[in-house]
């Protein structure tokens, strides 16, 4: 059978636009980088970074660029600014915090480090991205506040030791720190160890778990909220906040509970009716969805995820937001971090630092109900600690006002 010209030229056109379709199903649309610290790799005894790409039908994990040094040792924690340009690494090793740009493709280049006075335990970045706050200490607790400048770490600015009236000689060791979305006040988690150390001797009688909190005010002046610190059970480990900055969450680590706040017009934080709320077995991260409807708490003994659905009104957390299917909210062994990618809002991760892996999840956005993501988990270096998500391209971040 022959062919004219012509014939032979629709053929070879329908054969192309049908490979051209084969070809664009085929690929994967990247919607966020996901970056993981953990404390050992293949580039030698410093901490790593590892990169991903999130796939925006599936949520599955495909690894990113070459794993880079976390600039030093022990990395324990990571913060990133808003607009997406700068990531930051804390390493209890050497004391630091280490500043890395990010470029539009999500490649990681390491810029200045500061040394902190103490062991650094956590860091947040405030929303207008002009601060960076950490946490330091193992045998005494202090909040350091450093400007920021196009992402460039200045010279601290403030730092405020925390402390608890009529307890002055008390051990107090910080664990998490989160700024308001509003900008408006920094908090702090610790818990007093001389009124709370399993396996060892108490010397107080105070309560164990607190939430420090400050106001930020012109030129990143530092005051004390009103009627501050705040009672957070026996020891609270991390702290979220919702995206338009009505409701702060603790978890306490040794309650298996979240403690739930509502932030007042002078930024204090009165407790919400009903809680504290039940969660898995060592509560140890807890994220928010950015569109402010879910909570997600990792809880690292159960080696899971607890959901929850936000009641706008009052903040309340109800567990409604159940999983479905056997074994759907189970990450592997020890989660220690949770974050909701902030393109979609439709995917979790959880750092999980016995299993050495990423474990994901898919979100429903109308339930909040999470099942497991294609392929999951996804191999990390040794003991991953902390990750962070941040949305590619022009993918906007979702948010939602109450």
């Amino acid at each position: 059978m022959k062919f004219n010209k012509l014939s032979q030229l629709f053929l070879v056109l329908a054969a192309g636009l049908i490979l051209a379709s084969l070809f664009t199903a085929c690929q994967l649309v990247n919607i966020d980088f996901v970056y993981v610290a953990a404390s050992a790799g293949s580039a030698g005894s410093n901490g790593q970074i590892y990169s991903y790409e999130t796939d925006g039908s599936s949520g599955a994990l495909r690894t990113g660029h070459p794993t880079i040094s976390s600039g030093g040792t022990i990395p324990v924690a990571m913060a990133d600014t808003s607009d997406g340009f700068n990531l930051y690494v804390a390493n209890a090793g050497n004391d630091s915090v280490v500043h890395f740009d990010i470029n539009i493709h999500g490649v990681l280049t390491q810029k200045e480090s500061i040394t902190l006075p103490n062991t650094p335990v956590a860091i947040a970045v405030s929303e207008s991205n002009d601060y960076l706050f950490a946490v330091s200490g193992t045998t005494s607790a202090t909040l350091t506040e450093y400007p920021l400048s196009k992402g460039v770490i200045g010279a601290a600015s403030a730092s405020v030791p925390l402390t608890l009236a009529g307890y002055p000689s008390d051990t107090i060791v910080p664990t998490g720190v989160i700024v308001l979305t509003n900008n408006n006040a920094v908090y702090v988690t610790a818990y007093d160890q001389s009124a709370y150390n399993p396996g060892g001797t108490t010397t107080s009688n105070a309560n164990p778990g607190w939430v420090f909190g400050f106001t930020i005010g012109s030129g990143g002046a530092l005051a004390p909220v009103p009627a501050g610190p705040y009672q957070a059970g026996v020891k609270p480990v991390a702290l979220a906040s919702d995206p338009v900055s009505r409701f702060v969450y603790v978890t306490d680590f040794a309650s298996n509970e979240l403690i739930g706040y509502t932030v007042q017009s002078d930024e204090s934080l009165n407790f919400m009716v009903n809680g504290p709320f039940k969660t898995g077995d060592e509560p140890s991260a807890v994220t928010i969805d950015p569109r402010g409807i879910y909570i997600y708490v990792a809880n690292s003994l159960d080696s899971s995820v607890s959901a929850y659905t936000i009641s706008l009104p009052t903040g309340t957390p109800s567990a409604t937001a159940s999983t479905s299917g056997a074994g759907a909210s189970a990450t592997d062994s020890y989660p220690v971090a949770i974050v909701v990618e902030p393109a979609l809002a439709r995917y979790v991760y959880t750092a999980n630092k016995l299993g050495n892996d990423v474990s994901g999840f898919r979100l429903t956005p109308n339930t909040g109900v999470i099942n497991t993501t294609l392929a999951s988990p996804y191999p990390t270096g040794d003991g991953p600690t902390a990750l962070v998500a941040i949305a590619h391209g022009n993918h906007a971040t979702q948010s939602v006002a109450p």
